[in-house]
């Protein structure tokens, strides 16, 4: 379903669930505030955090019209932060960047240009360490994805997805631990078929020590959640994913 536009609504909404974010926060936001394009808003919610993200967050918001903040008491986790975001937008376009990534100044005016052909498009990015030194080498999108390669390997990132959300209407991630934006990227292509690719680096994905997205192992029993319990697979189908999702992670990170 379309969303109507509020009158004076900005034209793009931008959600960042932040916890315990402190370290980060203020140079993502800066990222932002130095695209090409300046009619956005930028929607922060605090997952209950500990440290100083809240007192920054309001201090980012009291300087900055465009910027709001949001305060879940306690942590829920990142699927209800963005949620809680995706409620409050009211852009014509949807996009997402966790509190520790960064954006090039170019990242909202390339997606914007792509939607003008497709409602769902996601962009390449570089791939550094949590001191923005070199990791791993650029992670290239392809040019266009089905629902079933991103069951296979989900190449579409929080930090990229771009969404017309004027067109496609709102949608919510599914409130599992892991594997979320899966969930709302599979909703969407549902609707349109095929999301699709801009090759061209466009942001910074910060890999971070511990991180669970680096920890297959940790994943693995996710993965298989989410095939069987919101992908609804069989085992057949839901062995034969795993084994392509392994595949396809190992040739990801394997440089």
């Amino acid at each position: 379903m379309a969303i109507k536009k509020p009158i004076n609504a900005p034209l793009i909404s931008i959600v960042t669930p932040c916890y315990n974010s402190a370290a980060y926060i203020e140079a993502t936001v800066k990222s932002i505030k130095n695209q090409s394009i300046t009619d956005w808003e930028l929607l922060l919610v605090d997952d209950g955090s500990i440290d100083q993200t809240l007192q920054i967050i309001s201090k980012l918001a009291a300087e900055d019209a465009r910027i709001s903040y949001f305060r879940q008491p306690e942590n829920k986790g990142p699927a209800a932060a963005r949620n809680l975001g995706i409620k409050k937008a009211k852009g014509d376009y949807l996009t997402f960047i966790d509190a520790d990534d960064l954006w090039f100044p170019q990242f909202l005016e390339r997606s914007l240009e792509a939607t003008r052909k497709h409602a769902f498009v996601f962009s390449s990015y570089q791939r550094l360490d949590e001191n923005l030194q070199p990791y791993l080498s650029d992670f290239i999108v392809p040019k266009r994805v089905s629902y079933t390669d991103i069951l296979k390997s989900n190449s579409i990132s929080c930090l990229t997805a771009f969404i017309d959300i004027s067109q496609l209407g709102k949608k919510y991630m599914p409130l599992i631990k892991k594997r979320q934006d899966m969930g709302l990227w599979l909703q969407y292509l549902k609707q349109t078929g095929f999301a699709y690719g801009i090759q061209e680096p466009l942001a910074v994905y910060r890999i971070r020590k511990n991180s669970l997205s680096r920890n297959k192992a940790a994943l693995l029993k996710y993965q298989w959640q989410f095939y069987r319990e919101f992908a609804e697979l069989n085992p057949i189908q839901s062995a034969y994913y795993m084994a392509c999702w392994a595949y396809n992670g190992f040739v990801k990170y394997r440089n």
